[in-house]
């Protein structure tokens, strides 16, 4: 029996997701999702038509990354694996012809991407590719984040810390806000193997026991098991993708800083985060339009991991 892949069906990309959305004021970038409903499967692009100034930050134990730049015209985050690094190929295709195809030294289209492994829930090979990364970034427009089980969180899980079947659906989130004219969003793509913990310290998504209906604890749930003699498996098909945009104008330095602040302040919506078989990767990217911003570094970072918890929150839907 062939398997369903990319290669042996005809997979058409879908833009229109529908469901819930995050609307935020902030144009001068843009934002995309395609699908292929057959994975399901799917990619989130993030494309600044000016280019802006990036910081990669990445802790996770098993991450896919392309790219890394210092400056970039798109972020392409998608599931699939490390296949999926190919829909940021097709993001820099589509700038590309966007481009008249000029292969100017200053022309070359910038894309950075990270993936996260979705094929936990699904049992088949399709993954998103160089053609759903055209389509998402075709798709792309200003303020609109489709929230939950859309783009590259399609088919993304969380909570599989004791048992993969503990696991619950997640997604993407997002989060915004403004402080005078400083902007700052926070987007995530949430697949972890920890759960979910809201600002009270309870779990609210995966470490899910079906037969009970409740939600286990960390650290009780593994003393448990060590007392028990039973050892933590590590379980495949984790990673959660974060993307911070600020339009104040930060040097490089800071713009690391913000990147490094904010990816540490997860571990509080998170648990466990930044494990081994987490792929954990976060950009910070300033458009820097605001020379004379309402915050300074380090509150801006402050702002920024109250938005990301609130993102990690939004990224799933009961």
């Amino acid at each position: 029996m062939t398997r369903l892949a990319n290669d042996t069906t005809e997979l058409v990309p879908r833009t229109d997701v529908g469901g819930p959305q995050l609307r935020f004021d902030f144009p001068t970038f843009q934002i995309g999702v395609a699908e292929y409903d057959e994975g399901p499967t799917g990619c989130t692009v993030l494309h600044f038509p000016d280019g802006a100034a990036c910081a990669t930050d990445v802790r996770g134990g098993s991450p896919g990354t392309i790219g890394g730049y210092e400056w970039v015209n798109a972020i392409c985050l998608a599931g699939g694996s490390l296949y999926g690094l190919e829909a940021a190929a097709g993001v820099a295709a589509e700038l590309f012809a966007q481009r008249g195809h000029s292969t100017g030294w200053m022309e070359i289209a910038l894309v950075s991407g990270a993936i996260i492994f979705d094929y936990g829930p699904r049992d088949n090979a399709v993954y998103p590719d160089k053609a759903l990364g055209r389509a998402a970034l075709r798709a792309a427009r200003p303020g609109v984040f489709p929230l939950g089980p859309r783009g590259a969180g399609r088919s993304a899980t969380v909570g599989k810390t004791f048992e993969y079947e503990q696991g619950e659906p997640a997604g993407q989130g997002g989060a915004y806000r403004e402080l005078g004219p400083t902007k700052v969003c926070v987007f995530t793509v949430v697949n972890a193997v920890g759960a979910i913990v809201d600002r009270e310290g309870e779990v609210v998504r995966g470490h899910l026991d079906r037969a009970t209906g409740l939600r286990g604890a960390l650290v009780p749930g593994v003393e448990e098991r060590l007392a028990a003699g039973v050892p933590l498996r590590q379980l495949p098909g984790n990673t959660t993708l974060t993307v911070v945009v600020t339009n104040q104008q930060l040097d490089r330095r800071a713009l690391r800083q913000l990147g490094r602040q904010v990816h540490a302040s997860m571990a509080r919506a998170i648990h466990p985060f930044h494990a081994l078989v987490d792929g954990d990767v976060l950009y910070a990217v300033t458009t820097a339009e605001v020379e004379e911003p309402a915050l300074d570094p380090i509150g801006l970072g402050v702002i920024a991991s109250e938005l990301a918890w609130d993102a990690v929150l939004r990224s799933f839907r009961d």
